[in-house]
């Protein structure tokens, strides 16, 4: 038997038994790569079904059926004096002129119930797109003229291929004359596929064909508007007086582990805090930008100043030591040489934070929020929604259609939420310092 004591080192790792421990490591190391790719694969594998399944959801609401139909827009009912008065043609009996529409269209529907089953297949605001029209353009006033109006969701689902026109008829929405009448017009040409502009240009409504999201948008704008002007300069000047003037004693260390723990507080408990102090003690109205931003702004606050400090721990000592080298207080040294260098950092930081502020939900919840508001916001104190919390009462809904609109919502929240992530990271490749 060979002695080990006296094998030269170059002998002893190439021994039997070095061979078999190598080979062994790299076993390890490629089963463990083998998990790690394994685990990358899945990840990506569920990214991608969750956001297809959103996407086949959710794309339909971006198009919509009209109805290209001649309206009689006779003088006696949308300007009886023939005054021209935009004020007295807006307030005119728009409904009355819509079933007259169809009473011409179809003359052979004379019983009620059909005559009913009739006015289901086009939109019930059908005439708020007439008054449009006409308001569009007032020399349409006395003619008539060829105007589209959408369909109702059931007849708009018949054409998206979501209602199974095989079942019987006691087991569908659209009724057999229905889809007659539907058909017809499908083939004289008056049925046509148009981008849904509606969707990005109203606020909510009880009927899906017509409700939009542009009330959410702008009350989330409005909600972050003022969650960035609160939250971004005590943030800021938090971090500051922390890193580079709070002296280090008990005091300073219990006021970083709260941050620290406030930054993993669920955000419903920011929201019974809103509840409590907003509205119930300062009796700040409800359901409105301003009490939302500042619920917001108290969730946001933890991570701004965790990320402004360490991007004022980034910064080198000897930016310190040299502007104090030249004779700059401490106070300048810190906001003329310091500040401007962590200033990326900071912004990327608070991106990240507005953008976790856009996707919130829970804490608008509690301050009511979630109430159904139908007008589009005009300020920081008017009802309004935002578009997490709209989801949510579209998610709650029954009707077939607002499944699809709800994935179209998902869909632009989180295209929001790409772009200022996005943006985050471009402000930190642009203006990111290596040292």
């Amino acid at each position: 038997m060979t002695d080990t004591s006296i094998l030269s080192k170059t002998d002893y790792h190439t021994s039997e038994q070095a061979e078999r421990l190598l080979k062994k490591r790299y076993r390890s190391e490629a089963r463990f790569i083998f998990y790690g790719r394994l685990a990358i694969i899945c990840a990506l594998l569920i990214l991608v079904t969750l956001l297809s399944s959103i996407f086949l959801q959710g794309y339909t609401s971006f198009y919509q059926h009209m109805a290209i139909l001649e309206f009689d827009l006779k003088q006696e009912l949308v300007d009886p004096q023939n005054t021209g008065d935009p004020e007295v043609i807006a307030k005119a009996d728009y409904r009355t002129i819509v079933n007259n529409m169809l009473r011409e269209k179809f003359p052979d529907v004379t019983v009620r119930r059909d005559r009913k089953a009739l006015k289901d297949i086009i939109s019930s605001g059908s005439d708020l797109f007439v008054r449009s029209a006409v308001m569009a353009d007032l020399s349409l006033v006395g003619t008539r003229a060829t105007i589209a109006v959408p369909l109702s969701d059931d007849a708009d689902s018949v054409f998206k291929g979501f209602i199974d026109r095989t079942l019987p008829e006691d087991e569908r929405r659209v009724k057999d004359n229905q889809l007659g009448w539907l058909d017809q017009l499908s083939e004289e040409g008056r049925i046509e596929s148009r981008f849904n502009m509606t969707f990005f240009q109203v606020g909510d409504s009880r009927e899906p064909e017509l409700a939009g999201i542009w009330g959410a948008v702008v009350g989330s704008a409005l909600t972050l508007v003022v969650t960035l002007l609160i939250s971004f300069p005590l943030g800021v000047a938090t971090a500051i007086y922390l890193e580079e003037f709070a002296p280090k004693n008990r005091w300073t260390d219990l006021i970083e582990v709260n941050i620290n723990n406030l930054a993993a507080v669920p955000s419903i408990v920011f929201g019974l805090l809103g509840l409590a102090v907003f509205l119930n003690f300062f009796g700040l109205p409800r359901s409105a930008p301003l009490v939302g931003g500042l619920v917001l702004a108290l969730m946001t606050l933890p991570t701004i100043i965790i990320a402004s400090r360490a991007s004022l721990k980034a910064v080198p000592p000897s930016i310190r030591e040299g502007g104090l080298g030249v004779g700059a207080s401490h106070v300048q040294t810190v906001f003329h040489h310091v500040l401007p260098l962590a200033m990326p950092g900071m912004m990327t930081g608070t991106i990240i934070g507005m953008a976790q502020a856009l996707g919130e939900t829970a804490p608008l919840l509690m301050i009511g929020m979630v109430a159904f508001i139908v007008d589009v916001p005009t300020g920081i104190t008017s009802p309004a929604t935002v578009l997490p919390v709209q989801i949510f009462i579209w998610a709650d809904s029954p009707e077939r259609a607002f499944v699809a609109k709800t994935g179209g919502a998902i869909m632009v929240l989180l295209s929001f939420l790409v772009i200022m992530n996005l943006i985050a990271v471009m402000l930190r490749r642009r203006f990111e310092r290596r040292w």
